[in-house]
């Protein structure tokens, strides 16, 4: 075991525990390779983010996202992205969560076609949970890992035939406080790619395979240029031909989605498709629009796929893609099952029937799901309207979408129900969050940082807006907002009892939320505003 802060190489500072169990992934030539990519990347990296405050500027003065016209040739010409290795053929069902070990061996076992394990809106940025995962995936790479249940004994191991492994490492924003290269902390991004592609890139591409990711939270091609520049150094680095990695990028931001063309045109030898994130999207358009009052949204749950800024964002995803000859990736089923309510249990999965159903008759050619109980259902909708592996040739050519299109505000209601509500998940999600734990259920629904952005950035731009009138006719205003925060709090504790509330982190949970919401400014993400608490 390590101090709790050793300077392993030269300009390489870890602050935090090591365990010997971690040496294996924090060995001197892994850590030359990360700080190798930030030293050759991180400079961009911040430029890059500098670009967004001011186009969050721009916004705020009235300047709205429209196509660029500098890009016009890439989105008017005709190109198609590298051919798909053949394991990548075939992703109508993919599942998706954190990478602690008993989940990535059920994951892989699940019978999805595809896993995706998660650094980001599902796991909790502890040192802990980062470096165990990392530990955890690439012993599931090398086909070794195995874990026993605490009190039941059970044993679980990988199956013969698995899910294909996909890997999303933090976004471009986050920073790994916990190692510093030349007195800087490292990118997150950097550092989650760099760790898992070092050590099992030739182990995956020797079982037939290859290093796949997902890719979060991009708001412009110029940040996909940029991971584009940091697969290709890497590749080169390990003696890798250029295009064997692949990567899916999630079309999550409001920006992202005017530059779906120029993403997949900058990544086009190592493009994998685009995928609907849907959530971090509506999180995404409340937080760029957030100081215009004619851009104030309903309530989330009145934020469906068939309201037609949502339904426009995923038909011009889905015609981007297959113009390109690679996948159009649908949204997150969230649905989890529910144990002993069989009618609750059976409304749950009606929903999500009927969500796939829509996604598969428009053209997407696979989905996610939070939870291994809904596979089945939902690859035998995808089976239904997919015959051969996937639907590329349906290219969609009647879809015309356009930025008012994209722009347009549904209509809809804000309650004070509503407002609770909002409250209600955030805390319980940051409770859970400040514990080490990123994916929650709540109310059954597997929840992520995504859903919790969504509460805490909706409930700030009700607030701050000063006119939005509530369905009861009140005005939202500090004064009633302040009666509201008691009752979601008396709620929470009616639901998990007083003495797991006492010795949880929910007091903290309350204060943390209360601060982002009276700040004047909006704190940009939930996870960067909460994460000195860690750890």
């Amino acid at each position: 075991m390590s101090p709790v802060t050793a300077t392993l190489l030269k300009g390489i500072e870890v602050n935090a525990l090591i365990l010997d169990e971690h040496m294996g992934i924090l060995t001197t030539d892994a850590l030359e390779f990360i700080a190798h990519l930030n030293r050759t990347f991180n400079t961009r990296r911040k430029e890059l983010l500098g670009k967004r405050i001011q186009r969050q500027k721009d916004i705020d003065n009235g300047k709205m996202p429209d196509f660029l016209n500098e890009t016009r040739k890439v989105r008017e010409s005709e190109w198609v992205v590298a051919a798909l290795p053949r394991d990548l053929h075939e992703r109508k069902v993919e599942i998706t969560g954190p990478v602690d070990r008993k989940m990535i061996i059920n994951a892989l076992n699940s019978g999805a076609d595809a896993f995706m394990a998660d650094f980001e809106d599902s796991t909790s940025p502890t040192w802990h949970n980062i470096i165990e995962g990392q530990v955890n995936l690439r012993d599931a790479v090398q086909g070794t890992v195995t874990y026993v249940g605490e009190g039941s004994g059970k044993k679980y191991a990988l199956n013969k035939e698995t899910a294909v492994l996909m890997v999303r490492p933090r976004g471009w924003h986050m920073e790994e406080k916990n190692v510093l290269v030349d007195d800087e902390p490292i990118s997150a991004s950097l550092f989650d790619f760099g760790l898992y592609f070092y050590h099992n890139a030739h182990e995956l591409i020797k079982k037939g395979t290859a290093p796949y990711f997902y890719l979060p939270k991009m708001e412009s091609y110029l940040e996909a240029r940029l991971w584009n520049d940091v697969f290709l150094e890497a590749q080169r680095c390990l003696d890798i031909p250029p295009g064997t990695i692949k990567a899916t990028v999630l079309i999550e931001t409001i920006l992202a989605v005017f530059e779906m063309n120029e993403i997949l045109f900058e990544l086009r030898q190592h493009s994998a498709g685009l995928n609907c994130g849907r959530w971090d999207y509506i999180f995404s358009f409340i937080k760029k629009f957030r100081v215009h009052a004619d851009f104030v949204l309903p309530e989330r749950s009145q934020l469906t796929m068939t309201t037609h800024f949502m339904k426009s964002y995923s038909d011009l995803l889905i015609q981007t893609c297959h113009r390109r000859n690679v996948h159009a990736m649908g949204g997150m089923a969230a649905q989890i099952p529910v144990r002993n309510d069989e009618e609750a249990n059976a409304v749950a999965l009606d929903r999500v029937r009927a969500d796939k159903e829509r996604e598969a008759v428009n053209g997407h050619d696979g989905t996610w799901v939070a939870h291994p109980g809904l596979i089945p259902a939902v690859k035998k909708i995808f089976d239904k309207y997919i015959p051969g592996k996937n639907q590329i040739q349906n290219k969609r050519e009647e879809v015309n979408v356009n930025a008012k299109d994209l722009l347009q505000v549904p209509a809809g209601t804000i309650t004070e129900e509503g407002v609770i509500s909002n409250i209600d998940v955030a805390v319980r999600y940051i409770a859970a969050w400040l514990k080490g734990t990123g994916c929650v259920p709540i109310y059954n629904l597997m929840e992520d940082a995504a859903t919790a952005e969504i509460s805490r950035t909706q409930v700030w731009q009700w607030l701050h807006s000063k006119n939005v009138k509530l369905a009861s006719g009140r005005t939202l205003d500090t004064s009633l907002y302040e009666t509201l925060v008691p009752r979601a709090a008396e709620r929470i504790k009616k639901s998990v009892g007083g003495q797991v509330y006492r010795n949880e982190r929910y007091d903290e949970a309350f204060m943390l939320f209360n601060r982002m919401i009276m700040s004047e400014s909006l704190p940009e993400f939930l996870t960067t505003a909460a994460y000195s608490a860690l750890d």
